[in-house]
């Protein structure tokens, strides 16, 4: 039995009886006696190894059974590949439940039916017709899938259709889930509402009943985002992970899994096979050396690389703008301008509170950090010099040059393509799956700003984001991308339309840093023992700090010493050493 209770010092299985009248079994939800409480539990299954004297399962707490024998070994494998407690994992495994949708009618099972196959793509891309060859013969199998813009959605829909002819299902993970994106749109038109199970938000109700059809084998295809990895898809035969590269599909609580890890795990487990695709795999995906589908012929925008003129005003991005009818300026900083000087003292501008940056935005002065209304750290004034740049300011240059109106996304705004005769200035999060796009102008603004920026990761998510938003000139369109350093292997990545060198040199860089791609991070918090006990394992790299009288480790581990340092965490957590593990953070 797991019981409810997520800590990682109680990280075992317990033992009670299960009286047979109560018909429950592997993936019961029940209420068991816990330190003199009645908790929620899970049966894992019978033991052997049974006590003198065990208590007694009180009831049980739904007739649902929340996961198989697949789904508990997919989730044992998250709980010790991420150092998280079992029962953490299966809260995160299963929806919210809904105890009126456990009444309701099911839909039934249906034997999965052959659709009529789609144009071929896949038989012109490089490792193409092996890859259909892997889903039609079924069983496990990894793959990355790197497609041309305009096929984003074709190949995906393709894939599925080749898997359904074989009578099993798939699942397709993207990473967001508003707007709808373009791969989902795809696959609902291909496939039809009434095979397509979407769990994509909307009510806890809705995606309740949702997961319960799934699970009894209503839907042909399931579409969701990152926590649909767990859906119970009966005759799993495929597995699709979308946007493999976006940050999205790693989950920011415990057990803090990675969609891509365990879709890898899952089709091991489930003999299914896994598509890892995006435009700009990630440096992890490319690090495992799988077969990669690609076009065979160069599908690739048209990239210009030009010195940032003043302001990002580049004398050829301003002639391209003047010619364009609809055109999407990405620039990466939110507001108007960042405040450098105080204008009534003189001294550099900083926050009166925590001397963090203060920002232009919306006509207000701000601090980055705290969000205090703007005050000089050193007089008190709200009256400063600003060093302009940012989307405010892109949207009153842009509009004084382009032929047609320009228009900027705030931040509550949903995103969008520009309309025809519009220019649309946004920022990264504006990037999204829309499908076929057909811009006939893209421009990468302040593009050098990715190296300057904190975090081991921050050059590849600007990889994937301006790949994405290039894209989107597609067949077409042009793109402009400025940069003072054009032979940087990020910014050659996009002009290739092939990230494999910037893959390469971030191969180098992480492992210069101490953390090489591949390997497994967690941040450990614990008392002053903590640094001497993660040393005896040997990691990679150990970095300490402190911080609110607690120790913090960075450590990197090789993935063959994740499962010693479970056991090691598990057992210093009794002795409160550790009091909190994460997994794979954000660095």
């Amino acid at each position: 039995m797991c019981v409810d209770r997520p800590l990682l010092s109680l990280d075992r299985a317990f033992t009670y009886d299960l009286p047979a009248e109560l018909e429950a079994g592997v993936g019961s939800l029940v209420q068991v006696p816990f330190h003199g409480r009645a908790v929620r539990g899970w049966v894992l299954g019978p033991t052997d190894d049974v006590p003198k004297s065990v208590l007694e399962v009180k009831k049980v707490v739904s007739p649902t059974r929340w996961f198989d024998e697949a789904g508990l070994s997919l989730c044992r494998w998250v709980s010790e590949r991420y150092v998280a407690p079992m029962a953490a994992v299966l809260e995160r495994a299963t929806p919210p439940r809904v105890a009126a949708e456990e009444n309701r009618g099911r839909a039934g099972w249906r034997r999965v039916a052959p659709v009529a196959l789609p144009p071929p793509v896949l038989e012109g891309y490089r490792e193409g017709p092996r890859l259909v060859e892997a889903i039609v013969a079924g069983g496990p199998g990894a793959w990355v899938l790197r497609p041309a813009p305009e096929h984003e959605s074709a190949v995906v829909v393709e894939a599925v259709a080749r898997c359904l002819g074989t009578g099993r299902r798939a699942l397709v993970i993207v990473p967001e889930a508003a707007p709808v994106p373009g791969t989902a749109k795809a696959i609902a038109a291909a496939f039809g509402d009434d095979r397509v199970a979407r769990l994509l938000g909307g009510s806890k109700r809705a995606r309740y009943r949702t997961w319960l059809d799934v699970q009894a084998g209503g839907y042909d295809v399931v579409v969701g985002t990152r926590p649909s990895i767990f859906a119970p898809v009966p005759d799993l035969g495929l597995i699709v992970v979308g946007r493999e590269s976006h940050p999205a599909l790693r989950e920011d609580r415990a057990p803090y899994y990675h969609v891509r890890d365990v879709a890898l795990a899952r089709g091991e487990i489930e003999r299914a096979v896994v598509v890892m695709s995006a435009m700009a795999p990630s440096s992890e995906a490319a690090a495992l050396a799988l077969p990669t589908v690609a076009p065979r012929r160069r599908s690739w925008v048209p990239v210009e690389i030009v010195s940032p003129g003043p302001e990002g005003r580049a004398p050829r991005l301003v002639r391209a703008l003047r010619e364009s009818t609809r055109a999407f300026l990405f620039s990466p900083l939110p507001g108007y301008g960042i405040a450098a000087v105080c204008r009534a003292c003189g001294q550099p501008a900083a926050c009166a509170v925590c001397h963090g940056v203060l920002r232009s935005s919306e006509g207000a002065v701000r601090c980055v950090v705290c969000e205090a209304p703007g005050r000089c750290r050193a007089c008190g004034a709200s009256d400063f010099g600003l060093r302009r740049g940012g989307q405010e300011r892109v949207e009153e240059w842009a509009a004084r040059v382009a032929s047609v109106p320009v228009h900027r996304l705030a931040a509550d705004d949903a995103p969008r393509l520009p309309t025809d005769g519009e220019v649309l200035v946004g920022g990264p999060d504006d990037v999204r799956d829309f499908g076929d796009a057909g811009l006939d102008l893209v421009a990468i603004l302040d593009a050098d700003l990715a190296g300057r920026r904190p975090g081991l990761t921050a050059r590849e998510r600007a990889v994937t984001t301006w790949t994405e938003a290039i894209a989107w000139a597609r067949p077409g369109g042009r793109a402009i991308v400025q940069s003072a350093q054009a032979n940087d292997p990020a910014i050659q990545s996009l002009v290739l339309g092939d990230p494999a060198r910037f893959h390469r040199d971030e191969r180098e860089r992480r492992a210069q840093a101490g953390f090489p791609v591949g390997s497994a991070v967690f941040r450990v918090v614990g008392d002053a023992h903590l640094a001497d006990e993660l040393a005896a394992l040997e990691p990679i790299t150990l970095l300490v700090s402190t911080a609110e009288g607690q120790t913090v480790c960075l450590l990197a581990l090789d993935p063959g010493s994740v499962a010693a340092f479970g056991r090691q965490a598990r057992a210093l957590a009794v002795r409160d050493v550790i009091t909190r593990v994460e997994a794979e953070p954000h660095l």
